[in-house]
């Protein structure tokens, strides 16, 4: 179980004092290290390999006690996991499905497998191996089932030299959950690109549980030759809109609980239907509206497309899902909002209606994990009140909830081979601000 470095804990506690709501305004002067090519030896495949060797294996959460292990095999084979507590001894099994897809007609996927393992037990490592193969053996670890719990979140990840190193200091951290924010792979319609991503990152996806949410780099709609949207996307990282007390029919939004629900997580979509009367607002008021405050500490969303943005990249791109589902977050008491879309980082004080609120959420864009765009360092000036911290760098952020009442925000900027925590803050829980809930 990951309970955060209790040394920088204490270390930053005295930094309680800069409450979001009065933090001062500051850009970074940082200079930025040179861009890094995409990443090439990636696109062969495992030396040794064979028709049925698993391949781009991830797995995501189901549910408080359930996992599901998705792979790739270049030949049929049974979609079988077996499993266990101990290397080596695999008692335990489940067996799911294969699908695949073809793109433009030049393009086939390998066999796509995915099979939900469980019931588990919190905190335990557990080893599994996928269609029996014996090549190959894998190790999660299931996160646990109360507080503290540790998140990492990167957005706009990517498969470039600065990609490789984002997932090096995401390695090193002990984390239960890692959340992306949409912009996977970048493979903008080159099919090949997907699996070359699903081994750069296997070795991360496949130990700890990744939950994804979509965004514009997903797509992959060409009109006529390809008309439906979010093909790949949809084949090869399914998550768990199914399953849970609000499933919501989309893969492309859905919410889970983590730490015996003390974290409510909220995955939206920037490029499904948002307005009134849709299928995403309607389901999100009723996952709103079944959050029970008493037991759930926090509250945070994810979305593509920020909300809020000092950038002049993106300018505007999510102001209409803003204007149709601020109110609904804001009258939730969400405490924090995670985007990606504009390379670059940005920490908000708590806003509402373009205004500081205290009892609105903290909003963070980290749409910096390594993508091939490069970084987007043009600012709006002066900086906006709202904006607390604002640099265009590469990195990643880690979302540790200690306890009920509060939980510790650092953004690590990759300089240059080093993670140096250049952003941090404490957040206060909105369900325990007495202010907030009358």
């Amino acid at each position: 179980m990951a309970t955060g470095s209790t040394a920088l804990l204490l270390a930053l506690a005295v930094l309680a004092a800069f409450a979001v709501s009065g933090s001062r305004a500051v850009r970074s002067p940082y200079v930025r290290p040179g861009p890094r090519t995409t990443l090439s030896e990636l696109r062969c495949v495992l030396e040794d390999a064979h028709g049925q060797t698993p391949q781009q294996v991830h797995v995501s959460a189901v549910g408080s006690d359930r996992m599901r292990v998705t792979w790739i095999t270049e030949d049929d084979a049974p979609p079988t996991v077996e499993y266990g507590t101990t290397s080596g001894q695999y008692p335990l099994s489940a067996t799911g499905t294969t699908t695949s897809y073809s793109y433009l007609a030049l393009y086939r996927s390998g066999n796509i497998h995915d099979a939900v393992i469980g019931p588990l037990k919190p905190c335990t490592t557990y080893y599994y191996r996928c269609t029996s193969d014996p090549s190959r053996e894998f190790s999660f670890r299931t996160p646990p089932s109360s507080l503290p719990f540790q998140f990492v979140i990167v957005g706009d990840l990517g498969q470039t030299g600065w990609t490789k190193t984002t997932l090096q200091h995401v390695a090193a951290a002990d984390y239960d959950m890692l959340l992306l924010p949409g912009d996977l792979s970048y493979a903008d319609f080159f099919q090949p690109l997907w699996d070359s991503y699903g081994r750069l990152v296997e070795p991360l996806a496949s130990a700890r549980p990744w939950m994804v949410t979509q965004g514009n780099h997903e797509i992959e709609k060409i009109p006529l030759l390809e008309p439906r949207s979010f093909k790949a996307y949809n084949a090869r990282w399914r998550m768990p809109h199914d399953a849970g007390a609000s499933p919501s029919g989309s893969n492309l939004f859905y919410s889970f609980d983590v730490a015996g629900g003390a974290v409510h997580v909220i995955m939206l979509g920037s490029y499904a239907g948002y307005e009134p009367g849709t299928a995403q607002y309607e389901w999100l008021q009723g996952d709103l509206a079944r959050i029970d405050r008493t037991k759930a500490s926090f509250v945070v969303a994810l979305v593509h497309a920020p909300w809020y943005n000092s950038n002049r990249a993106h300018q505007g791109e999510g102001d209409g899902m803003r204007d149709a589902m601020e109110a609904l977050l804001y009258g939730a008491r969400v405490d924090a909002v995670f985007a990606g879309h504009v390379h670059a980082y940005e920490r908000f004080t708590r806003v509402y209606q373009d205004r500081e609120d205290p009892c609105g959420p903290v909003y963070v864009t980290i749409g910096d994990g390594g993508n091939r765009e490069g970084l987007a360092d043009k600012y709006i000036d002066p900086q906006p009140k709202t904006s607390v911290f604002r640099e265009a760098s590469f990195g990643h952020g880690r979302l540790q909830v200690p306890n009920a009442t509060h939980a510790l925000w650092t953004w690590h900027r990759n300089d240059d081979d080093e993670p140096v925590v250049a952003d941090h803050v404490w957040i206060s829980s909105l369900a325990s601000n007495p202010a907030c809930n009358k």
